[in-house]
């Protein structure tokens, strides 16, 4: 019997949670800070109509009563509560427990290596394994899509073949290891991709409220695609100094099929999954301000682009668009929180 610890009440933490306790030979256990939220049995579908009756056998705020006899510890959380949880957490860790962030560019690796044992077993995987929504939250949620495949980092874990068998199993998804933990902590999705853009919308901001909300990516411009494709030359630049795999790397053009500026804005002013999405903002009495406490600005400019960021400095890599960027964002929500 596997015994899994998810840490994070989320969206994935509803739908990880529920499609590994359905896995045969798998108990799973949640902490979370609203224990009282949460009913033991829960409900999780997907878009092809199956229904996943989830179920944790604890649910507990304490680390003490469901992170010591975990095999597998899985963290669904925002970037800025990586570190205090590995923290809240490391006390109770079981040498032998394999530690994991269901996404790596929130720098958990970082903190891991900081925080854990150096022998501790660790895995992230590049990109989130759903795409999620609660419904109800610790009571009904959607599993709005899988990915083709699951790519994953792995350290100081023995028979490493027979965990990624396990993950793949146990998330209903095939996975590939990549080489190092750089192939999933640097990422030019979120912390390049929503700063990037933010920034071509709101660079000339003076405070003054704006008179609607744009769609994030029905509305992208050419001005946007440009300062996206110069920051992730310069993320290309950093991996080739680095020396790590591009082979499961694209850039942002190859990822979307573009060939330049215009064509990456047809590109993603396209896709039907990302009509609806409004821009990170808040309506006041006098229109509508840059949402600084969203999670584009708390979790892809202090976690996602500074791990670029710093890295890219203390690697002598230039990166003056990456650089112009993260200032911006870093003074938006020093200024404006």
């Amino acid at each position: 019997m596997i015994h899994i610890c998810i840490c994070g009440g989320g969206g994935l933490g509803h739908t990880c949670g529920a499609v590994l306790s359905t896995a045969k030979g798998v108990i799973v256990s949640l902490y979370t800070k609203h224990p009282e939220s949460w009913r033991s049995s829960f409900v999780v579908d997907d878009p092809n109509g199956k229904v996943f009756q989830g179920h944790f056998t604890d649910i507990s705020d304490k680390a003490q009563d469901v992170i010591p006899h975990a095999d597998i510890i899985l963290l669904c959380l925002p970037a800025y509560l990586i570190e205090s949880t590995l923290t809240e957490i490391r006390s109770f860790v079981s040498p032998k427990a394999i530690v994991g962030a269901v996404v790596g560019n929130t720098g958990f690796f970082m903190f891991a290596h900081r925080l854990l044992p150096g022998e501790q077993g660790l895995f992230a995987f590049q990109r989130v394994p759903y795409i999620s929504r609660v419904d109800e939250y610790g009571i009904k949620a959607h599993l709005l899509g899988y990915k083709d495949e699951l790519l994953v980092a792995v350290e100081n874990v023995e028979s490493t073949d027979v965990f990624i068998k396990e993950l793949a199993r146990l998330f209903l998804t095939p996975v590939n290891k990549v080489n190092s933990f750089y192939e999933v902590t640097l990422s030019n999705s979120n912390p390049i991709l929503h700063t990037g853009r933010l920034y071509s919308m709101w660079k000339d901001w003076n405070g003054q409220p704006y008179a609607t909300n744009p769609l994030f990516y029905w509305d992208w411009t050419d001005e946007a695609s440009e300062v996206e494709m110069q920051m992730d030359k310069e993320l290309f630049e950093l991996l080739r100094v680095l020396r790590v795999s591009t082979k499961y790397f694209k850039t942002l053009l190859d990822h979307y099929e573009s060939i330049d500026a215009a064509s990456l804005t047809a590109k993603l002013k396209s896709i039907p999954s990302y009509a609806t999405i409004s821009s990170p903002m808040v309506h006041t009495k006098d229109g509508w301000i840059p949402d600084v406490k969203s999670r584009y600005f708390t979790e892809d400019f202090p976690f996602g682009l500074k791990t670029i960021y710093d890295l890219a400095h203390m690697n002598n890599v230039p990166c003056p668009t990456i650089d112009m960027v993260y200032t911006w964002g870093q003074k938006m929500i020093s200024q404006n929180i």
